[in-house]
């Protein structure tokens, strides 16, 4: 069961299959872009306001822990979000695509 070369190339030049490629791209490139502004803010933010995260909180924590911790899971959250996104929408069309291209 394999699929000859005249239809892998009949795939690869179809819109469906552009299309799927390019949504997958729009949203991995968007939260790429998102997690990697938040994480170099951060580290811009180390190197030129120091003083700002060496703020006192409390007796022993400073501003830049809290923060820190909050990077980590806003990074999980976007994690979240894209596994989302693949298990309702991206898995579905891959799913309607194969299906679709078994039939012919």
């Amino acid at each position: 069961m394999g699929i000859k070369v005249d239809r892998v190339n009949d795939i690869l030049s179809s819109e469906k299959f552009k299309d799927l490629v390019k949504k997958r791209l729009v949203v991995s490139m968007t939260l790429t872009a998102i997690i990697l502004i938040v994480y170099f803010g951060f580290i811009l933010t180390i190197a030129f306001y120091k003083d700002f995260l060496s703020i006192k909180i409390g007796d022993y924590i400073t501003l830049g822990l809290p923060i820190g911790i909050g990077i980590i899971l806003f990074a999980w959250i976007l994690t979240g979000i894209y596994t989302r996104w693949a298990n309702q929408k991206y898995d579905k069309s891959v799913r309607e695509l194969r299906n679709e291209i078994l039939e012919k």
